[in-house]
């Protein structure tokens, strides 16, 4: 057979893709059409939230679909590997996720709006470590509680313990910083994969109640920055200082309410036109869709999101391999908490921490980390064993 005919008989790249038993097809399309959709929404929301004010006739969003693009290939990468093989390298981007943390607290680290967390690159460029840490929490519990003790459906104690002190350090590195609301996503994780490794429930119960004390001691002992403890009054009571500490809640609360049930239409909104609410591209950027896509369009952004956490929560549920179900799990964990929280506190029910809304805000770092976890989402839909 000549090379030509072998050649003319071998299946085209799209013919392979279309195979029954090709991992292309095997990839959750429903979850990767969301993520593209609030990944298309939040362009077109930092456009309009940046146009008015930042460098260049487009702002930021050619940075942001740069950020975007980046994102996109680490998800790609990490979806064609073998999730069962990261269970391996679990500990290294652990080790190297606290590097970069360590890296925030020398002369190497700055200071963006009031948090120490950034490493400069030059170039505009920023990386935010705490945001990998996230991942790198992710797999080291994973990998910690995939193993039962023997004759248990039960991670063994020693594990269990490894995992809290692997929490314990990247929760207080990052608040060294401080960044609160990064170390509540980073206790969101752990606790959540305890609950799905099984650890029993009075273990839980227990670090509820030490948790419960430790924030009570934090305020008794007036341990918080006062900037944080003004956040937690004006939530209370915006009417407080509606001009200081409660200008955010109540300027948010008038965007999105002023968008109705259709809105004002893209970059038609007063509010975010004359920048009345601060940080409008990132932490407040739910504003932006409340005021010019309506009520429909913010719920067809947590709607969008509901689907990347339902789809999340089936591939966890699936998964035949306790690595995978816990790596799974404690994604959606992590994603499904910094939307409530987020949007929470635009929309006043939770206090106002600098959580970004996943896909959705501007922030390089961020949109890597989130979308680096998509990836490993889609790398254990490909590999799980009942996904036929």
């Amino acid at each position: 057979m000549s090379t030509r005919t072998a050649v003319a008989r071998r299946p085209s790249f799209l013919r392979r893709m279309a195979q029954e038993n090709s991992k292309v097809r095997r990839l959750d399309g429903l979850m990767l059409v969301a993520v593209a959709g609030l990944c298309v929404i939040g362009t077109l929301l930092v456009w309009s939230s940046t146009r008015t004010w930042a460098p260049g006739a487009t702002g930021l969003v050619k940075k942001h679909l740069l950020n975007e693009i980046i994102g996109v290939v680490l998800c790609a990468v990490v979806a064609t590997v073998d999730y069962r093989a990261m269970r391996a390298y679990a500990p290294l981007v652990f080790l190297l996720s606290l590097v970069g943390l360590g890296l925030v607290l020398t002369p190497l680290g700055a200071t963006i709006n009031g948090s120490h967390s950034w490493i400069l690159l030059g170039g505009g460029f920023a990386v935010q470590p705490s945001e990998f840490a996230k991942v790198g929490l992710v797999l080291i519990i994973a990998m910690l509680l995939a193993q039962p003790a023997e004759g248990t459906d039960r991670p063994r104690w020693l594990d269990v313990v490894l995992a809290l002190v692997a929490s314990a350090i990247t929760m207080g590195m990052v608040m060294l910083q401080p960044d609160l609301g990064t170390a509540m996503v980073l206790a969101v994780i752990m606790v959540s994969g305890l609950i799905i490794g099984g650890v029993r429930k009075r273990v839980i119960a227990a670090m509820t109640l030490v948790a419960a004390a430790g924030v009570f001691a934090a305020f008794y002992f007036q341990m918080l920055e006062p900037y944080q403890v003004a956040r937690f009054t004006a939530f209370v009571d915006p009417s407080v200082d509606p001009r200081g500490v409660g200008y955010n809640s109540t300027q948010s609360l008038i965007a999105i309410g002023s968008g109705q049930l259709l809105g004002k239409g893209l970059l038609g909104g007063g509010q975010t036109t004359g920048r009345f609410v601060p940080e409008q591209h990132t932490d407040f950027i739910f504003t932006v869709a409340g005021e010019e896509f309506g009520f429909l369009g913010s719920v067809t952004v947590v709607l969008l999101l509901g689907v990347v956490l339902v789809r999340g929560l089936k591939i966890a549920r699936r998964c035949e391999d306790r690595f995978g179900t816990l790596v799974a799990g404690t994604i959606v964990c992590w994603f499904g908490f910094q939307t409530f929280i987020n949007v929470g506190m635009t929309i006043g029910i939770m206090p106002i921490t600098g959580l970004p809304l996943p896909f959705v805000s501007y922030g390089g770092t961020a949109t890597f980390a989130n979308l680096i976890a998509v990836g490993l989402l889609q790398a254990i839909k490909v590999r799980g064993q009942s996904f036929n």
